[in-house]
Formats: C-alpha cells, structure tokens, sequence
C-alpha cells in the first residue's frame, strides 16, 4: 500500500515495528521482507 498522506500511521505484522508518516515521498512501506500495513 502506497504511502497517501502525513499522520498515516504503519505496522509490521511480523515483528511489530510502527511507522508515523511525516514526510510523504510515495512508495510503500516494508518491513521484515513484507509490505507494513495501515493502521485505521
């Protein structure tokens, strides 16, 4: 999932890392060898 706006809040499913947005440069966020997944 690509990365859409400031404050958009990401997590690993497999080792747990969060990631806050804040810069927005597009791409997608990977951790661990897989894609982070939005938080809602």
């Amino acid at each position: 999932m690509a990365v859409e706006k400031e404050g958009e809040k990401y997590k690993c499913e497999i080792c747990g890392n969060e990631v806050v947005v804040t810069k927005v440069g597009g791409g997608e966020l990977v951790c661990c060898g897989e894609p982070m997944v939005l938080q809602g």
